[in-house]
């Protein structure tokens, strides 16, 4: 146990340290202007139009850094400072999420696996953390009925953990795709689009953490779970 909490603790400071870090380069590539003046907005209206997709709307959304792409109603989601943003940051956000809307459009497997495995996960983050707890309770007094219900929660939780694997290639390869666009189409040039990769990196590496820590809790389940069929 002394491992998975010196594990559990460092992978918390690398979280703190990893969004730290994009808060950081957000102020930092927001002061970067884009050369022609485009808007996030017109950013991702202009990428949807270089591929042929007509069907997706661009909206502005509240909150900070809650820009996604909702393939249910097909709408690019952009914060505001994302939305009317005439920047690197704003220009590499917007073009990143775009590329999720290409993914969509071209059926890319990775994200059609993501979307099957949202109402699976939505229910296992609603109820997984109460069926773990009882589980645990249980184990002292009733090791069988507690082994049993840990086992319900360890397999709800390996959905989300599950989940937050398969999101890591779909969050690069958007990127990937926005970023060739974004060069491609001269939004960003030889002077700021090594900004607009150090944003979209900066973003890719909140997911590994994530990720890598969903494992680790995992892990950490599994150990008190055989713990308690020892007992």
């Amino acid at each position: 146990m002394t491992l998975y909490w010196i594990i559990f603790i460092g992978i918390a400071v690398v979280s703190w340290l990893v969004s730290n870090n994009l808060k950081r380069k957000e102020k930092q590539y927001s002061q970067i202007p884009l050369e022609n003046g485009m808007t996030g907005k017109e950013v991702a209206e202009r990428m949807l139009y270089d591929n042929g997709i007509h069907d997706v709307k661009v909206v502005s959304t509240g909150g900070i850094l809650t820009d996604n792409y909702n393939p249910t109603n097909k709408t690019i989601n952009l914060s505001e400072e994302i939305y009317r943003g005439q920047n690197v940051f704003s220009a590499a956000v917007a073009a990143h999420e775009t590329g999720h809307a290409l993914q969509h459009a071209t059926a890319y497997a990775p994200l059609k696996m993501r979307s099957a495995l949202v109402p699976a996960v939505s229910f296992s983050s609603q109820w997984v953390t109460w069926i773990v707890l009882i589980g645990m309770f249980m184990l002292g007094s009733n090791p069988k009925a507690g082994s049993t219900i840990l086992l319900v929660g360890i397999c709800l939780f390996a959905l989300t953990t599950l989940f937050s694997f398969i999101t890591l290639p779909v969050e690069i390869n958007a990127s990937m795709r926005g970023l060739a666009w974004l060069n491609k189409a001269g939004i960003t040039t030889s002077r700021n689009h090594a900004a607009a990769e150090g944003a979209l990196k900066a973003a890719a590496y909140t997911y590994v953490v994530a990720a890598v820590g969903s494992l680790a809790t995992l892990l950490y389940y599994v150990m008190i779970f055989m713990g308690g069929r020892r007992n």
